[in-house]
């Protein structure tokens, strides 16, 4: 959610801002906000106004009372009542256009970073940068989920019997690698300055308002039925909830937090579940990072989160790129935010593994989460960026480290969460 002095002082900016992101359909409610938020501050001049001089028409009441001039005196007290209907209008008058300007507001895109590269959805998301050889050896990759199989590592079919399509079961050394993945993550945060975090993983309504735009929210989360309570789909949502209506102390900037949770996922839509494999699964699991800081910090954190996820890929040996998402693909409420990507050996392509954004601060002025300075009191900036999700992970890790025999070789900085095994071998 943008500032509304924005509007009032450089409306062409953000009307700018929502041509270069594709939703024209919004740029009339950026006038419509312009003109409601004038009848509201008249209207909040106005009843300014008449309460001053209702507070100066109530003390002359016993004055002329005093004085024996009782007509004159409820003459002075029918126009108080006549003052104080109209009060009571105006307020009525700011309480409904004050709730016409927020619903507004939240659906106003956040400003971009002019970074940003400008594109209509993710085919036109821009890479940037490489780290590693995507290699295709000479021997074939089969599918993650064969090769899982190989291993007697995943039971989705019992899964499907348990809770249905999109959840699964992983089993043995599998089982033990995907919690290696997230155990070296977490560590890895943590020798980098971060707080471990396990957050809550139901939140309330007004948090999810505050940390997502209502399309995400629809099409992602699900809803606890009778209980204000949804699952999370991501742990930073809780993680930036848990400073909801806080005035941090400028001394305990920056906060830098690393979080484990479940994740869980309506997946709907065109592409579908994942039948066989691991690509799109109701229920994941996930170490997050977030960020919460000073406005002109923001942007080196931005820098430095993204990184950090891509040297923990490169010590698994997964080959990675990052993809700066372009405006038409950029969520709302971010700033700017880019894609790390994993090589798929097998599909001779790289996939989706990391998700870095810098929110700005929408977040921070949807949820009440500021500082106070020289100047006083002002909102913070918040980032968030996935350290590992699994299966996601898995899936890359699995293929860029399948050998010709049918085994996994198991990376290094994962053998001291594997036992000391160095791989996992066929199951005969």
């Amino acid at each position: 959610m943008i500032d509304i002095k924005l509007i009032r002082e450089n409306r062409n900016l953000v009307k700018e801002n929502i041509k270069n992101k594709f939703q024209d359909e919004k740029l009339p409610l950026v006038d419509e906000v312009y003109e409601l938020d004038i009848k509201v501050r008249e209207a909040q001049t106005k009843a300014d106004q008449l309460k001053a001089d209702k507070n100066k028409k109530s003390s002359e009441i016993g004055k002329l009372m005093q004085e024996g001039k009782k007509e004159e005196a409820e003459q002075v007290k029918a126009k108080i009542k006549e003052m104080a209907d109209e009060i009571a209008s105006l307020e009525s008058i700011q309480e409904e256009t004050g709730k016409r300007i927020k619903e507004i507001m939240m659906v106003i895109p956040n400003i971009m970073d002019p970074s940003v590269p400008i594109g209509h959805d993710d085919s036109e998301n821009v890479e940037v940068e490489r780290f590693g050889e995507p290699v295709v050896p000479t021997y074939e990759i089969p599918y993650h989920a064969d090769i899982i199989a190989r291993v007697n590592g995943m039971d989705k079919e019992a899964a499907g019997r348990t809770s249905g399509q999109g959840f699964y079961y992983l089993l043995g050394d599998i089982a033990r690698l995907h919690e290696a993945m997230l155990a070296y993550a977490r560590d890895f945060m943590i020798d980098h300055g971060f707080t471990y975090a396990i957050p809550p993983f139901m939140i309330h309504g007004d948090v999810v308002t505050g940390v997502m735009s209502f399309p995400e929210m629809e099409a992602m989360m699900y809803k606890i039925e009778g209980e204000d309570l949804y699952l999370i789909g991501t742990s930073e949502h809780s993680m930036i909830g848990k400073f909801k209506d806080q005035i941090l102390k400028k001394e305990e900037l920056p906060i830098q937090m690393t979080s484990y949770s479940p994740c869980f996922r309506k997946e709907g839509g065109s592409h579908g579940l994942e039948e066989r494999g691991l690509y799109r699964v109701h229920q994941f699991e996930k170490q997050e990072m977030i960020v919460i800081c000073e406005p002109e910090e923001s942007m080196d954190w931005y820098e430095k989160m993204w990184k950090y996820t891509v040297e923990i890929f490169r010590n698994f040996d997964i080959p990675v790129r990052q993809l700066e998402c372009c405006s038409g693909d950029l969520a709302d409420l971010k700033v700017k935010s880019c894609d790390i990507e994993a090589w798929s050996p097998r599909q001779k392509k790289y996939f989706e593994v990391a998700s870095c954004s810098n929110l700005g601060d929408a977040q921070a002025r949807r949820l009440g989460v500021r500082t106070k300075g020289e100047k006083g009191t002002y909102y913070l900036h918040t980032l968030n960026n996935t350290v590992v999700a699994s299966p996601r992970g898995l899936i890359a890790l699995v293929e860029n480290n399948y050998q010709e025999d049918g085994s996994i070789k198991i990376p290094k900085v994962l053998q001291p969460y594997m036992g000391g095994k160095e791989k996992i071998e066929v199951k005969k």
